[in-house]
C-alpha cells in the first residue's frame, strides 16, 4: 500500500511540474533597467547619445571628459540652446522628447534622437546630473536624477551657455556588466574614435575629448569649412594628403534617389585595417553590406596589401530611411539599398582605376639599336606628357622607372613577341587582379625558444642596403628562367627568383609557426609511393633494378618515421599525415599561392632524410627549409617553350614519299617534324602563370615581409647591371 501511495504522489508531482508557469507583470523598475541595459550597452553608447543631443541643440562646441573609460565619469558640455526650466521635471522620464509628437513624424525625422530613452536609461544605470541655462536667463539650474525622476528641485547656480550632463558610476547596479568593462583603455579608445568620426563630418562644430585630469585633449578639432582640414587635424597629415574626392547621385524615383559625396584613400595610402566613416542624413551609422562591397573593390583594384580610409555622407529623402531598426540607432534601413550599393561601388572602382591609370610620368626617350629589337618611342608612346606642358629632358643616368603597371615599365614592352591565342592581353586592372589577395604579416611571436632564436638570427643578419632595395624596387620582367629584372632608383638588378622566394618562404614558415592555415589535397597521397617516386627520379640509371628492394625499404622506413612524427608535424606545421601513412593537408605559407605539386615527392623525401629529429632547433630549421624549398618558385618541370626549349615539343612524323618515281622500291620514307600543340599550350600556360605569380604575389610579398640576409649581397642573388640602349652590362654583385 505504501508503495502504491508513493507512486500516486510521484505521478501527481510530475503532472504539477508539466503545468505552464504563471505569467507575471514585471515591476516597472525591472523593465526600465532591462531597457537601459539594451540602450546603454557600454560607456561609448552613453557618450554617443549625449553628443547627439548636443548636436540636436545646434551647438558649435562639444567637450567630453572621461574618467576610467567612462565608468567613473562621463561629462559632456555644449553651448547649445539649453533646456527650459519647465521641462526639467520630465527630462529623464522614458519616452519624453522634443523631437517628435506623432508616429508619422518618424517619416521626416531629421534629428539624431527621437525616442526619449537615452537620458532615462542613464538614470537607471548611473547617477546623472544636469546643469543648463537658456538664452536670456541670469543664472542656470542644476538637478540630479535617479530612476527617471528628479532627486530634488532644480537649484539655481552659475552656468555658461548651453548644457552640461554628468554621468557618474555607470553600471553601479549591474555588477556583471561592470566586470566585463574593466578595460578602461579599450572603452576610452572607442570614445576617441567616436568623437573623431563626428568631428570630420560636423566640420562647423568644435570637438574635444580628454581624460579627466589631463591637460591635453586626445581629440581636438576647431570649426572649419574644409573637410580635408578637419581630417588633417583629427587623423593626421598622412591620411589627408592621400585622399580623393568622390561623388555619386541618382534622381530616378523608379530606382533610387540619393546623393553621396565623400573622400577615399588613393593607391599610395597604406593601413593595416579599414577605416570607414559613414553618415546617412547626418546620422553616424554602420552599413556592413556597403563596407564589404568597397573592401572588395579596393582589394581587387589596387596591388598593395593595405586597407582603405573611406569617408562618405549619403543624403536621401527622409521617407526613404527607416531609422527605428536598432536600439542604439547604429543601423538604418534604406529603400532600394542594393541599387545604391551597386552605384557607389561602380563609382569608387572607376575612380580608383582612373587615378591609377592617369598618373603622369616624365617621358624617357630610348634610342633603339639597329637590330630593331626595341620598339621606338615614335611607334609606342607609353608616357605622353600632359597637354600644354613642356617635356623635360632627363639625363640618362637619372632615368627611373616609376610604375610597374605602366607598359613602358615592363621588359616585354621593348621586345617583339609573338601573340598567343590562349593568353589574354587585357591590361585592365580589374582583370589582372580579379581575385582578392590578402597578404598579412603574421604575428612575429613564437611559443618555443628555438623558433625565437631562429627568428632572432634572421633579424640580426639583415643587409640594410638590400632591405631598402627590396622595399622600394619595381618589377620589370623576367630576364630568363631564373632571374627577374627589377629597378631601384637609377639602378637595374638581376634578382634570382628561386633564391628570393626560398628565403621569403623560410622566413614566413618561422613566423607562421603553429599558426598556419591548411590546404587540403584533393586526394590522399601515399607517403610510400611519393618517396618511391622521388627515389626513382634521383636514380641515375633507372634501368638498373638491383636496388629496387633497397628503395622500397627506404620508403617504408621513412613512412613509418613520418607517421611517428605526424602529431608534431600537424601541430606546428599543419602537415597532416593519417594513420595509414597518407598525406592529407599541407600548410599555406603565402596567402593565395599554391606551390608546384609535382615537387611533393621531393619534399616528402627531404622530410624523411634530411631532418635531425633529436635536436629541436635543428629539427625545426630543417623542416622550415624543406617547406621553403617546396614552396619556392622554381622553374616549371616542363621546359620553357621559348627559344631552344621549343625543340622539346617537336615530334617526328614518318611518311612515304610517293612522288619519288625514280626509286620506287628504294628507301623513300621521309621524316618531318611537327609541334605537339597540346603539350606546348600546357607549357606556355604554366610558364605564364609562374611569371604572373612572380610579379603579383612574390614581389609584393617580398616588399612587405622579406628581410634579406647579408649572404644575398655576395652569392649572386642580386646582380647590379647597367642599361645602355637596350643592352645590359654586368657591373658585379650588389
Amino acid at each position: 500500500m505504501e508503495e502504491e501511495a508513493m507512486e500516486v504522489v510521484e505521478v501527481h508531482e510530475e503532472r504539477i511540474s508539466k503545468e505552464p508557469p504563471n505569467i507575471r507583470r514585471l515591476d516597472e523598475s525591472v523593465v526600465n533597467r532591462i531597457a537601459a541595459g539594451e540602450v546603454i550597452q557600454r560607456p561609448v553608447s552613453a557618450v554617443k547619445e549625449l553628443v547627439e543631443n548636443s548636436l540636436d541643440a545646434h551647438s558649435s562646441s562639444v567637450n567630453v571628459v572621461v574618467k576610467d573609460g567612462g565608468l567613473k565619469l562621463i561629462q559632456v558640455s555644449d553651448d547649445g540652446h539649453g533646456i527650459r526650466y519647465e521641462d526639467l521635471p520630465i527630462l529623464c522620464e522614458r519616452h519624453t522628447t522634443s523631437k517628435l509628437s506623432t508616429f508619422e513624424d518618424l517619416q521626416s525625422i531629421k534629428s539624431m534622437g527621437f525616442r526619449g530613452e537615452a537620458l532615462a536609461s542613464m538614470t537607471y544605470v548611473g547617477h546623472v546630473t544636469v546643469t543648463t541655462i537658456t538664452k536670456g536667463q541670469l543664472h542656470g539650474y542644476r538637478v540630479s536624477y535617479k530612476d527617471g525622476v528628479m532627486e530634488h528641485e532644480p537649484k539655481a547656480c552659475a552656468a555658461v551657455k548651453g548644457t552640461q550632463i554628468m554621468v557618474e558610476n555607470l553600471f553601479y547596479n549591474m555588477s556583471a556588466r561592470r566586470k566585463t568593462l574593466q578595460n578602461s583603455a579599450d572603452d576610452y579608445s572607442k570614445i576617441v574614435d567616436l568623437l573623431s568620426r563626428l568631428a570630420i563630418h560636423h566640420t562647423h562644430v568644435s570637438f574635444s575629448c580628454r581624460k579627466f585630469g589631463a591637460a591635453r585633449a586626445d581629440v581636438h578639432s576647431v570649426g572649419t569649412p574644409s573637410r580635408i582640414d578637419a581630417i588633417r587635424s583629427v587623423y593626421g597629415v598622412s591620411i589627408a594628403q592621400n585622399l580623393m574626392k568622390i561623388e555619386a547621385s541618382d534622381d530616378d524615383p523608379s530606382s533610387s534617389v540619393f546623393k553621396m559625396d565623400g573622400l577615399i584613400s588613393n593607391f599610395n595610402f597604406v593601413a593595416k585595417k579599414i577605416t570607414m566613416v559613414l553618415f546617412i542624413n547626418d546620422r553616424l551609422v554602420e552599413w556592413t553590406a556597403l563596407k564589404r562591397a568597397l573592401e572588395i573593390v579596393y582589394s581587387a583594384t589596387l596591388p598593395k596589401a593595405s586597407k582603405p580610409f573611406i569617408y562618405m555622407s549619403i543624403v536621401l529623402p527622409p521617407e526613404h530611411v527607416d531609422v527605428n531598426v536598432h536600439p542604439t540607432k547604429r543601423e538604418v534601413s534604406l529603400l532600394n539599398q542594393e541599387i545604391i550599393i551597386e552605384k557607389i561601388q561602380s563609382v569608387v572602382e572607376s575612380k580608383l582605376r582612373n587615378s591609377n591609370d592617369t598618373r603622369t610620368f616624365q617621358e624617357q626617350t630610348i634610342e633603339p639599336p639597329s637590330s630593331g629589337q626595341v620598339v621606338s618611342q615614335k611607334d609606342s608612346d607609353f608616357s605622353p606628357s600632359p597637354s600644354g606642358s613642356r617635356q623635360l629632358k632627363v639625363p640618362v643616368h637619372k632615368m627611373v622607372r616609376t610604375d610597374s603597371s605602366d607598359p613602358a615599365g615592363r621588359l616585354h614592352a621593348y621586345m617583339q613577341t609573338k601573340p598567343h591565342n590562349h593568353v589574354e592581353g587585357n591590361s585592365s586592372l580589374t582583370t589582372v587582379r580579379s581575385s582578392v589577395r590578402q597578404r598579412r604579416n603574421p604575428k612575429e611571436t613564437a611559443d618555443l625558444t628555438s623558433i625565437q632564436e631562429l627568428i632572432d638570427e634572421i633579424d640580426s643578419n639583415i643587409h640594410s642596403g638590400l632591405l631598402d632595395t627590396v622595399r622600394h624596387c619595381t618589377y620589370v620582367g623576367m630576364a630568363d628562367d631564373i632571374f627577374a629584372l627589377l629597378q631601384h632608383g637609377t639602378h637595374l638588378y638581376l634578382a634570382n627568383v628561386v633564391n628570393l622566394s626560398k628565403e621569403l618562404m623560410y622566413q614566413q614558415v618561422l613566423r607562421r609557426f603553429a599558426h598556419f592555415n591548411a590546404m587540403q589535397l584533393s586526394n590522399p597521397a601515399s607517403l610510400k609511393e611519393l618517396i618511391m617516386l622521388a627515389l626513382k627520379e634521383e636514380d641515375l640509371d633507372p634501368v638498373y633494378e638491383e636496388n629496387d628492394d633497397l628503395k622500397e625499404k627506404i620508403a617504408e622506413m621513412n613512412t613509418e618515421l613520418l607517421k611517428q612524427k605526424a602529431e608534431m608535424l600537424e601541430e606546428y606545421f599543419c602537415i597532416h599525415i593519417d594513420t595509414h601513412g597518407n598525406l592529407l593537408r599541407l600548410p599555406v605559407v603565402l596567402d593565395q599561392y599554391t606551390p608546384d605539386m609535382d615537387r611533393v615527392p621531393e619534399f616528402v623525401l627531404c622530410l624523411g632524410n634530411d631532418v635531425d629529429w633529436e635536436n629541436e632547433k635543428n629539427c625545426f630549421q630543417a623542416i622550415s627549409a624543406a617547406l621553403a624549398n617546396f614552396y619556392a618558385m622554381h622553374p616549371p618541370m616542363l621546359p620553357n617553350p621559348t627559344g631552344d626549349g621549343l625543340k622539346f615539343y617537336e615530334k617526328k612524323r614518318h611518311f612515304q614519299n610517293h612522288k619519288d618515281k625514280e626509286n620506287p622500291t628504294g628507301d623513300n620514307v621521309m621524316t618531318d617534324t611537327e609541334i605537339d600543340h597540346e603539350l606546348l599550350s600546357e607549357a606556355e600556360t604554366t610558364w605564364a602563370q609562374r611569371e604572373w605569380s612572380v610579379q603579383h604575389i612574390l614581389f609584393p610579398a617580398m616588399r612587405l615581409f622579406l628581410k634579406p640576409p647579408t649572404s644575398m649581397a655576395t652569392n649572386g642573388t642580386f646582380v647590379r647591371v647597367s642599361s645602355l640602349f637596350g643592352k645590359y652590362f654586368i657591373d658585379g654583385c650588389y
